[in-house]
């Protein structure tokens, strides 16, 4: 499936091919604080059909397992949007959030579940509102 997405302020693009049964939400506390969510969606995609125009900047984060992942993120308005090995990656995780096709990409497994917020289950039945 041939995806696009952008940064909120749209100085940064990308465009990839992708498998939508790649599509997972991760439940780790790591992700939960660098989407300030109670989960990240991400879908993996090898680099060489990935490509990106604009200026990024990147954290690097040091696992548990001692892996170093570069979260790279728009530089001007902050947005996440993808993780990729520190050096030499092979593939990026591109975050859900900034495609624009993200309503078509449900998610084919959730992992690091152990860590999931005990309240997730029970949104369905929080009243909703469709704006503010």
């Amino acid at each position: 499936m041939q995806i696009t997405g952008s940064c909120l302020c749209g100085a940064v693009r990308f465009s990839a091919t992708i498998d939508p049964d790649e599509v997972k939400a991760c439940h780790c506390t790591d992700c939960q604080i660098l989407s300030g969510a109670p989960l990240r969606g991400v879908v993996s995609v090898p680099i060489d059909r990935f490509a990106l125009t604009g200026e990024i900047k990147s954290y690097v984060k040091v696992a548990d397992s001692g892996n170093r992942r570069a979260q790279v993120f728009c530089p001007e308005c902050g947005t996440p949007l993808y993780g990729a090995a520190e050096t030499s990656p092979t593939s990026v995780a591109i975050r859900l959030g900034c495609i624009d096709q993200r309503a078509e990409l449900m998610p084919k497994l959730q992992i690091w579940t152990r860590s999931a917020l005990p309240w997730l289950s029970q949104l369905a039945a929080i009243p909703e509102r469709e704006g503010q």
